[in-house]
């Protein structure tokens, strides 16, 4: 699976600047990887008292004695960054780095390695605030990147909104190379959640309104961006 070359970018500018290694995706994919291999090797009841540790866990946020804002010398907050990093189910790590790799590197690419690293994690902290407003009260921790890949797929469909993906799929005997819309891909992303919905991770809530809320931020993001890609691009 690759991306095609030809990038219907929603800005057309003559490209001087040559573009970057997209170390940020590959540095996100490789912390939550080692995560997930970390939490794996854990017993169960230590991994779940990491969980409820470094997960974001709405009642410790909203139904907490103390306003928001005072917590910031506490690690309640904090927890909305951590979770992102958590995954304790293989097909939700999977599914998550995969798609972060795809919509993440052309993304990358063209926001540049800040801007992006800032898609990801203000999206992620924002999917997981309304994802916890969504259920205050709810002692079960929200877990994973889903808000913050949700995050970069809306970035990417507003970046790129008539690109198509290149696919290799095994036919018969042999490989055929195709070429799809990226809003299939977007579509399979959605399934892939629900499906991991359905199965029930083994700790952790699934929040579709943090999907919702990463998606939306994207896109938001992006199309605020527009300026700074320009003039990144005219280098």
């Amino acid at each position: 699976m690759r991306q095609s070359g030809d990038h219907r970018v929603f800005v057309q500018v003559e490209t001087r600047r040559r573009q970057g290694t997209p170390w940020v995706t590959m540095l996100l994919v490789l912390l939550c990887v080692l995560s997930f291999i970390g939490l794996a090797v854990l017993p169960p009841r230590q991994r779940l008292s990491l969980l409820l540790e470094w997960g974001t866990v709405p009642a410790n946020i909203f139904d907490a004695k103390e306003p928001i804002l005072a917590q910031l010398h506490d690690p309640s907050l904090l927890r909305l960054v951590t979770a992102l990093f958590i995954h304790v189910a293989w097909l939700h790590v999977l599914g998550n780095m995969l798609f972060l790799v795809i919509f993440g590197l052309p993304s990358e690419r063209t926001l540049g390695s800040t801007r992006f690293f800032l898609l990801f994690l203000l999206g992620g902290i924002v999917a997981n605030l309304v994802g916890a407003l969504s259920l205050a009260g709810v002692h079960s921790p929200i877990i994973g990147c889903s808000g913050a890949v949700s995050a970069v797929l809306g970035a990417y469909i507003a970046l790129f909104p008539r690109e198509r993906l290149g696919l290799v799929l095994p036919l018969g005997l042999y490989l055929e190379f195709v070429r799809v819309p990226a809003f299939l891909l977007i579509g399979i992303w959605v399934l892939l959640q629900l499906l991991f919905s359905y199965a029930g991770p083994s700790y952790g809530a699934v929040v579709w309104w943090t999907h919702i809320a990463g998606f939306l931020f994207g896109v938001v993001y992006a199309l605020l961006s527009r300026q700074a890609v320009v003039r990144r691009m005219r280098g």
